[in-house]
């Protein structure tokens, strides 16, 4: 990490493998680079013995050196699914002890594991190619320092520092979609296809980030003209975004619609697409329907987005 002297830097630490061996390597470096190295241990509440788990984290975070620690509680609520209900209330109290304790960066500790089974989820929901570059090493506040090391590493690291990870029974749940890769999809490509398959996913991300990167700058320039929010109406301008490559049109057509309420894990490639051929493919069609109840409407030389808009 390229930090300035006495930064304070939080590792975000569920008790896992994957987060203790993070903690117990922050500890160990922090002091050599001037910074100050701290944890944050987020209590989802979705287990009885969630209190105790998150207790014991703290703990260990402290004997490796670690301070301050703090544990916090969270409300999970129903919104974006389980998974998605409890990522919201785990990075919401993230910032919130960032901002409590003056910390610059939050450590999160997804592995090079992790980001194979991002890149095949992103697969899964034809969401394009920004899914399939994965999570990024920084990320605003977020930092994630292990995204090249495998996950049988971190294990290895807990062994040897003498750390005790929590198993998540969660991470063997079939109903999540990420054990289901994790367990049955990832171990089947291995198989068929050779070794070395979640390696190559995760290097086929970081080459996609930096295209992503790329086309998604150009496209924000192109909806600071080509797209205006007009009371509760995103309203985008048909001749200004046909004028555009469709790499840069569509990823505009999906920041408007995001601007008019569809959630990120929800809006797919195909939907953004299907708005496209208001604009490439116009045959007089109604409406397009969107996630969140979010209606596109061609009126005229302008695409109406909103939550309840008629056609």
């Amino acid at each position: 990490m390229d930090l300035p002297a006495e930064t304070t830097v939080l590792v975000a630490c569920s008790g896992g493998a994957d987060s203790l061996a993070l903690a117990a390597a922050t500890a160990f470096e922090a002091p050599k680079l001037g910074l100050r190295a701290g944890a944050v241990i987020v209590d989802h509440g979705l287990q009885a013995d969630s209190a105790h788990v998150a207790a014991v984290a703290a703990d260990q975070c402290r004997a490796v050196g670690l301070d301050p620690v703090e544990v916090r509680a969270v409300e999970v609520g129903t919104e974006g699914g389980p998974e998605g209900a409890a990522r919201t209330a785990r990075y919401d109290a993230l910032r919130d002890a960032a901002d409590a304790f003056g910390a610059d960066v939050v450590l999160l500790a997804h592995t090079r594991d992790d980001q194979a089974e991002t890149v095949l989820l992103g697969l899964a929901r034809g969401s394009g190619a920004r899914s399939l570059a994965g999570m990024a090493a920084v990320a605003g506040l977020l930092r994630r320092p292990l995204l090249e090391v495998p996950r049988a590493s971190t294990a290895a690291a807990c062994i040897a520092s003498g750390l005790k990870p929590w198993h998540d029974p969660h991470n063997d749940d079939p109903q999540y979609r990420r054990v289901r890769v994790r367990h049955e999809v990832l171990p089947v490509i291995e198989e068929a296809l050779g070794p070395g398959v979640t390696e190559a996913l995760a290097r086929t991300a970081g080459l996609l980030r930096a295209d992503a990167d790329a086309l998604d700058a150009l496209a924000a320039d192109l909806a600071e003209t080509a797209v205006r929010r007009t009371g509760e109406e995103v309203v985008c301008d048909i001749g200004m975004l046909a004028a555009e490559p469709q790499a840069i049109r569509t990823r505009a057509l999906r920041q408007a619609a995001l601007e008019a309420g569809c959630h990120a894990t929800d809006l797919t490639a195909g939907h953004v697409a299907a708005v496209d051929t208001l604009i490439t493919d116009w045959r007089g069609q109604r409406w397009i329907d969107l996630p969140q109840a979010v209606r596109a409407v061609r009126r005229g030389g302008f695409i109406h987005l909103a939550r309840g808009v008629s056609g």
